[in-house]
């Protein structure tokens, strides 16, 4: 079963099963009748009850595959979600007003119990009954010793959850060593200078290493590989754990995720509506900054005012980015595709202006709207660039896996002529720890810069 498809199932039955819940305790508590008083104000706040369990569910990881991968995490994820759904239900019935007040504190309490079970066991039921397990876990284990294999073997007990052991890889970075051809009994594929391509070829999404290693290059081979989509796990030693956070335990193995692969779902709703609101008050409120911008354009050097150029957005999907114009006209027929510089000749007395403020970028609200750009991200570039970059500085294409913004960490981060190699980082830290508090602060960072007319790009 696709990943998608389990959380698609995983909604539906559980908004079917919270409200059979509800009229399962009612039915309970009432002797087997359904009191159009009480069970009134228990269908007026039904939708509600629906999203707030849902929302639980989610939070607590029950539609998360990789957090619900034994029945322990399921029944410690269930109980989590209905009982934050049954203190939410019961604060809203006692403070909903009148058209809640019948709701029966002794009906919450009863659904509670009856909801964790049916939660918990539809998902236990489904898995032993259907034969079918969780999307697939291909896993590599880097290091051939004892550690290692009796890791292969926990990992090889998860067997109906989706856990695969691929194989094992060899420690040693040298490529002229020769690694074993096998090792507790799983084959061991290759050696650690080559896991990237070993993990593409064998379709491995998660690599857990054992064995300290050279663990800087086997990490940036992965994750800036285009061979391979994995995420990377550590077993852990003390102060590994003094500085980072446990994410995961096989057996009694504990595990640290040293890569992330996405940012939570509720991060990238949260965003979208953020920026969609931001994005339509922005173009009222900067209307007639835009319409006097225009009219300097125009008086200056003519029309066009407006400047529409194809840049290369997330999973290097071209779109249509749109600009207030602010050099001269058919400024690269000469010279082809260049950067923009500091003191650009080409560049002209209002564009100069309209650039030092940013007021040049107000048009990438619309771009926002469409969905095509963020106000926080990469900047996009022209393929002519993203291709030479991509040839020149590794890992350049990972941070086509996020939209593209109006202004990023690099922008507020490093100076205005720093190399593609730098800005890269700063756009793959904003990547991987990227969070509301972030956003919010690289937008400030860039208000500041707007009215200070720092930088000029």
């Amino acid at each position: 079963m696709s990943r998608n498809r389990f959380i698609a199932l995983s909604i539906v039955t559980d908004a079917v099963l919270v409200n059979v819940g509800f009229v399962l305790a009612f039915l309970l508590r009432f002797e087997g009748r359904l009191p159009s008083f009480n069970f009134q104000a228990y269908l007026v706040l039904a939708p509600l009850l629906t999203l707030l369990y849902l929302g639980g569910a989610w939070t607590y990881g029950l539609y998360d595959p990789e957090r619900a991968d034994t029945a322990w995490a399921v029944v410690r994820g269930a109980v989590a979600a209905v009982t934050v759904g049954t203190l939410l239900t019961a604060a809203i019935a006692f403070f909903g007003g009148a058209r809640t007040a019948s709701f029966a504190r002794s009906t919450i309490l009863l659904a509670w119990a009856i909801d964790l079970a049916l939660l918990t066991g539809w998902r236990l039921a489904f898995l032993r009954l259907a034969r079918v397990s969780w999307p697939e876990q291909r896993v590599l284990i880097v290091g051939t010793g004892a550690a290692s294999v009796e890791l292969a073997q926990k990992v090889s007990q998860r067997d109906r959850w989706g856990w695969t052991v691929t194989g094992l890889i060899d420690a040693s970075t040298d490529p002229g060593h020769t690694p074993p051809a096998s090792a507790g009994g799983f084959p061991v594929l290759g050696g650690a200078h080559d896991v990237a391509r070993i993990a593409g070829e064998h379709r491995a999404n998660r690599v857990i290493v054992v064995s300290p290693i050279a663990l800087r290059e086997l990490v940036e081979s992965l994750v800036l590989a285009d061979e391979a989509n994995v995420r990377v796990d550590v077993v852990p030693e003390l102060y590994e754990i003094f500085i980072g956070s446990v994410d995961a335990i096989v057996g009694d193995v504990p595990l640290m995720e040293i890569t992330h692969a996405s940012v939570p779902r509720y991060y990238a709703a949260a965003k979208r509506l953020i920026v969609v609101l931001v994005a339509l008050v922005g173009l009222v409120v900067t209307s007639l900054l835009l319409l006097a911008a225009v009219i300097a354009i125009a008086i200056d050097d003519g029309f066009p005012v407006f400047f529409s150029q194809e840049r290369v957005g997330r999973r290097m999907k071209p779109f249509r980015m749109h600009k207030l114009r602010t050099m001269v006209k058919d400024a690269e027929e000469a010279c082809g595709p260049v950067l923009a510089e500091e003191n650009d000749a080409r560049i002209t007395a209002v564009g100069g202006f309209l650039r030092r403020y940013r007021i040049d970028e107000i048009p990438q609200l619309v771009n926002i709207l469409k969905g095509e750009m963020s106000f926080v991200g990469p900047r996009p570039e022209r393929s002519f660039f993203v291709e030479q970059y991509i040839a020149e500085t590794p890992g350049y294409g990972e941070r086509f896996n996020v939209k593209p913004g109006v202004t990023g960490l690099a922008q507020v981060s490093s100076g205005y002529a720093t190399t593609p190699e730098r800005k890269l980082k700063y756009d793959l830290i904003y990547m991987y720890h990227q969070t509301l508090a972030m956003d919010a602060q690289v937008v400030a960072e860039t208000l500041r810069v707007v009215l200070t007319g720092r930088g000029s790009r």
